[in-house]
């Protein structure tokens, strides 16, 4: 009988190189122990800009920032040169899938032109703060920089403030559900399913209030990312003034 070959050292480095190889195209076709995907409510990975499915206009509440850590610094919202105060500002527009959201979507130009930064500036102040909304939620709505913001200015330009949030001088204490039933008296186009409130920090403060409009900017009902008992659970809600 024929004794084996002995395995020299380069033959087992040869051996060794095809084993991994072997491995790693397992790896790659979903063998081996890679861990399937699982969808969450959150941020998703983004397909294509303009995939998704409604979008939420976000109404910041600026004295509840102004009044946290991160509002110390924020001199162009919280210290502008020219005093003015400001109540609801308009965070942002943010493409929503029914469940989850797309951001930092891949696009060819994310530059935002100045004069569109400037034009923003009254609803929205903050180079920094418009900037930052076009790249990672702006950049999902398969729009340029110009064309989104035009659109976030004409739905926000389209929502009445109700009449106590406009300069509130003293504090208030709400149940979310109160601040909803303000929208949609204020605007007859909305109903309580398309409006959301975000509530958090010392007290319950008021942070957010979304609305929830179609592709063309018509108001519709909000996904499951507005789900209330999510976004605030307290039933007494502080309101800071305005200062």
């Amino acid at each position: 009988m024929r004794a084996p070959p002995k395995l020299t050292v380069p033959g087992l480095l040869a051996l060794l190189l095809v084993a991994g190889v072997l491995m790693y195209l397992e790896r790659r076709e979903g063998g081996g122990s890679v861990p399937p995907a699982v969808e969450t409510a959150g941020a998703r990975t983004a397909g294509a800009a303009a995939d998704f499915d409604y979008y939420a206009l976000v109404l910041s509440w600026s004295p509840t920032h102004c009044e946290s850590p991160e509002g110390q610094d924020d001199d162009a919202q919280c210290a502008p040169r020219n005093r003015r105060p400001y109540a609801f500002i308009l965070h942002g527009l943010w493409p929503q899938y029914e469940r989850g959201y797309p951001e930092v979507c891949r696009v060819a130009d994310s530059w935002v032109p100045q004069d569109v930064i400037d034009r923003m500036m009254d609803v929205m102040p903050g180079k920094g703060l418009i900037i930052h909304e076009y790249r990672k939620h702006g950049s999902c709505s398969g729009l340029a920089p110009r064309a989104y913001y035009e659109m976030a200015r004409r739905i926000y330009d389209s929502v009445r403030i109700p009449e106590r949030f406009r300069n509130p001088g003293e504090a208030q204490f709400l149940d979310p559900g109160d601040v909803v039933q303000a929208f949609v008296a204020a605007n007859p186009q909305l109903k309580p399913g398309m409006i959301a409130v975000s509530c958090g920090g010392p007290g319950s403060r008021l942070r957010e209030v979304r609305i929830c409009v179609g592709k063309s900017g018509g108001a519709r009902p909000c996904g499951a990312n507005e789900e209330q008992a999510k976004l605030c659970r307290s039933t007494r809600m502080h309101v800071p003034p305005v200062r």
